[in-house]
């Protein structure tokens, strides 16, 4: 049996962790339309914690339209950071009965939480920009279809 050298072991434990993180950042959200104003958004919905965890980190860029909600099953003061995140995004604080609380920008990599005012039970992640460009502030309502809400 050949011996492998230290470059072929280097090589071959970083293509083991390229393909952890491509498949990390492939898992398959689902699904949820939010309704705001008169316009409906299609976003990946990450309702459970492992898909909380995950959120949008590793991703190199991400379409115009595209976006995520965060479930966290229970109105609480949240925050979120940057941790594996590579793209410059605006957090959407959202309270239970749907208005938005704050809308704040993350910067890439950032570990600093940034958090809600309020008790919130939802957390709207677009590019950054993305809510002022589509007229969306906060004092809006979204609505979320009843039964995505736990």
């Amino acid at each position: 049996m050949p011996k492998l050298r230290l470059p072929s072991v280097v090589f071959l434990l970083a293509f083991i962790a390229n393909l952890t993180i491509a498949h990390q950042a492939d898992s398959v959200f689902p699904k949820i339309q939010l309704q705001v104003k008169q316009n409906v958004y299609s976003l990946e919905y990450a309702h459970t914690f492992e898909l909380r965890a995950q959120g949008l980190m590793h991703r190199e860029v991400m379409c115009e339209s595209c976006g995520m909600l965060f479930n966290f099953q229970q109105a609480k003061r949240a925050s979120m950071w940057m941790k594996n995140t590579l793209i410059p995004l605006d957090v959407a604080f959202i309270r239970t009965d749907g208005k938005i609380t704050d809308i704040k920008a993350l910067q890439p990599h950032d570990l600093t939480p940034i958090g809600s005012s309020q008790q919130v039970l939802y957390a709207w992640e677009m590019n950054q920009g993305w809510f002022a460009k589509n007229a969306i502030k906060v004092g809006d309502s979204v609505v979320i279809p009843l039964n995505n809400k736990p």
